[in-house]
């Protein structure tokens, strides 16, 4: 599987670039946000890469990030988003705000991408809810709201989700704690407030 390339745009479109890799030319299509974030024609760059192969297709779909190409395999794992929908979704949302959607029941939010009506939103933020925790977002840290970065935030998550929490119930509980106690807190005071805000 080709996993990253590293070369020159050739061409870009609306969906896709063409990168020239030691004189070959690889087409790629792409979110519109990652189009507009690997730079311009005749520039070098690297885009990370996922194949998609179908009984008469293959293609390769490119991101400006490894985080943003685990959240396309976490979409398409959905059942009625294809490729076109997931690039969709990446195009309309930044890795961090569909962490945030999903872990708050936002389907509203989802629907902002072309092609997802309220149904299927509801059907992605409900089958990811319990998955999203393993993925980091771009401080590094899993669901967290942007409020919650602090030190410990990653941490008290952790602690909660071992005692059985669901991973975005423990991040809603570590949010709110974080808020309230503030980014001196330490992590056992943040453990037990956001014990208590989460009803256990």
């Amino acid at each position: 599987m080709i996993a990253k390339l590293t070369g020159k745009i050739d061409e870009l479109g609306i969906d896709f670039l063409v990168i020239d890799v030691g004189g070959v030319g690889y087409l790629v299509q792409a979110s519109a946000r990652t189009l507009s974030a690997i730079g311009s024609i005749g520039e070098i760059t690297s885009i990370y890469t996922q194949m998609q192969v179908s009984e008469n297709d293959m293609r390769l779909i490119g991101f400006a990030s490894k985080e943003e190409r685990d959240w396309y395999v976490l979409l398409t794992s959905v059942q009625g988003v294809g490729g076109k929908v997931g690039l969709a979704i990446l195009s309309a949302l930044e890795p961090a705000e569909l962490q945030s959607a999903i872990a708050s029941g936002d389907s509203a939010s989802v629907t902002r991408a072309n092609g997802v009506g309220p149904k299927l939103a509801s059907r992605i933020v409900n089958e990811l809810q319990d998955k999203v925790g393993g993925l980091a977002t771009s401080d590094g840290k899993g669901i967290t709201s942007s409020s919650a970065s602090g030190n410990h935030s990653g941490d008290a998550v952790g602690a909660l989700t071992s005692l059985g929490f669901k991973p975005a119930e423990a991040s809603r509980a570590v949010s709110s704690a974080y808020d309230e106690l503030g980014s001196d807190a330490t992590l056992d005071a943040l453990i037990r407030r956001a014990l208590k805000l989460a009803g256990k």
